[in-house]
């Protein structure tokens, strides 16, 4: 099976940005996997492809969520944040992405 063709623009929109909580940064350390925050029309082979473009790395598996957005209030107003979706990429073994070092 060959791998899906993709425009280079829209992998350049498919990553939004990493997600870098303590959660994250345990899920990297331990199973080799970076979080990231990606458009809510995003597929699993868009983040795949998108992702070893990016950052050159290859890609083993994509998890996807979608995390719902809290209800929150200023005062009587009653309001809610927008839904998003948020993807664990589990690189092949040996390889990392470092978000700290500046290339």
């Amino acid at each position: 099976m060959s791998a899906p063709k993709f425009s280079e623009t829209r992998l350049l929109q498919v990553i939004l940005a990493p997600v870098i909580t303590e959660k994250a940064t345990m899920i990297a350390e331990k199973n080799e996997q970076v979080a990231f925050r990606v458009a809510p029309d995003a597929t699993k082979p868009e983040i795949k492809a998108a992702v070893e473009l990016l950052f050159k790395v290859t890609v083993e598996t994509v998890k996807v969520a979608n995390v719902k957005g809290k209800v929150k209030r200023s005062g009587r107003l009653m309001g809610r944040r927008d839904n998003w979706k948020k993807a664990y990429v589990c690189l092949a073994p040996g390889q990392e992405l470092n978000f700290a070092a500046g290339e």
